[in-house]
């Protein structure tokens, strides 16, 4: 490894108990979407970073410019932060945002010898909200050259997709009777979403392989011997390709409109909350990543065909050359969004993903910053593809 680059990486390990506190107090404050604290913020500021607050519009996300900027690529690392309802950092958002923070606080004690610019983008809200796609539209990624984050997992891969997801509500207004007495003279909206969950499942067998409908009854009325006037329902419809995902859509408003149809009741349909594109992982930027984890003695596992989420990463992807790399946390039984996983993200294993991820980002941002060509070839995968 370049002088640097071992640096950079010691530096990250001086900073270990730190960084090991930040991501502890996020693990023990669980905050949702757009409520996340101050603290990575404060940790930049104090370590002379020019923090801005409140950017595009989202009170908790942070824009953190290094000031030792010069001519050269521009290199975001960012940071997630946002919790799970219920079961607090089951998706391992504080490991990701005290990474982020790790490179950077190291590459900032060395910036002043290196060209380019050093962001630190915090990006509230990925589950649900969209934290990214709102700053994308508010122009806060216009001049980056590369966007950089990992993610915490049961393996560690660096280029891996993401399916493309639409958020749907759909609910279901009828008519209110008593239950036993007079049933002949309601509308049962829970009928409705009952048979639209029919239809889906009816569906399943006929889409292609990697796309998902999947969702929760969030309304299905009030007491068994009222029928229910108002039902509701949230869905999920995900899909490797935005444009599979919106014949997908479609397929949900229908099966949706042939409930209304055979129940009488009234419909709405509504695409609410996020909707994200499919991950376009940048490969010269992915192999210079895959280089440091190697350099640093982390193993790859090889590219295989695996099950996918979705993620904002996907849209700030198809404007700015990225990556959105993976490292395990735990054992591969266990499932990301449980409870055993929050677990995994406070654990020791978990903090030392947490720093191997810290030094790769780190060196890879170094690799930027220090070879032309490589910022070339990334570009020209970009425009590529």
């Amino acid at each position: 490894m370049t002088t640097w680059k071992e640096e950079v990486c010691a530096r990250v390990d001086g900073l270990a108990g730190r960084l090991g506190e930040v991501s502890q107090e996020i693990h023990a404050h669980p905050e949702l979407k757009f409520d996340a604290s101050r603290l990575l913020a404060d940790e930049l500021r104090g370590a002379g970073f020019s923090v801005e607050l409140a950017i595009g519009g989202l009170d908790t996300a942070i824009r953190a410019a290094h000031p030792a900027a010069r001519g050269g690529p521009t290199v975001a690392i960012l940071g997630e932060y946002d919790a799970l309802p219920e079961i607090g950092h089951a998706c391992g958002h504080n490991l990701i945002a005290a990474a982020s923070l790790g490179a950077s606080l190291a590459l900032g004690a060395i910036k002043a010898e290196l060209p380019g610019t050093l962001l630190f983008l915090g990006t509230p809200a990925e589950e649900g909200g969209g934290g990214k796609v709102i700053l994308i539209e508010k122009g806060l990624f216009r001049g980056v050259d590369a966007a950089m984050m990992f993610h915490p997992a049961t393996y560690t891969v660096v280029e891996r997709g993401s399916l493309a997801i639409t958020e749907v509500v759909v609910e279901f207004f009828g008519k209110s009777s008593h239950a036993s007495e007079s049933p002949e003279k309601g509308i049962n909206a829970l009928d409705a979403v009952i048979q639209t969950y029919n239809g889906i499942n009816a569906l399943r067998q006929h889409l292609n392989d990697g796309a998902r409908i999947h969702g929760i009854i969030t309304n299905g009325g009030a007491k068994p011997n009222i029928v229910p006037d108002r039902a509701a329902a949230c869905f999920y419809v995900r899909a490797p390709e935005s444009d599979y995902r919106d014949l997908l859509l479609e397929k949900l408003r229908r099966c949706a409109e042939g409930a209304a149809l055979a129940t009488g009741a009234t419909l709405s349909f509504q695409t609410v909350g996020h909707s994200y594109r499919a991950m376009k992982t940048n490969h010269p930027l992915a192999s210079a990543f895959a280089a440091n984890l190697e350099a640093l003695g982390e193993p790859i596992e090889p590219p295989q065909h695996r099950a996918m989420g979705s993620t904002d990463m996907g849209d700030v992807s198809q404007v700015v050359p990225s990556i959105h790399a993976y490292l395990a946390i735990c054992e591969k039984a266990i499932a990301s969004h449980s409870r055993d996983f929050a677990e995994a993200s406070a654990s020791s294993r978990g903090q030392r993903a947490m720093l191997i991820a810290a030094k790769a980002l780190a060196m890879t941002a170094i690799d930027l910053f220090t070879n032309p060509d490589l910022v070339e070839r990334m570009w020209e995968d970009f425009k590529s593809c």
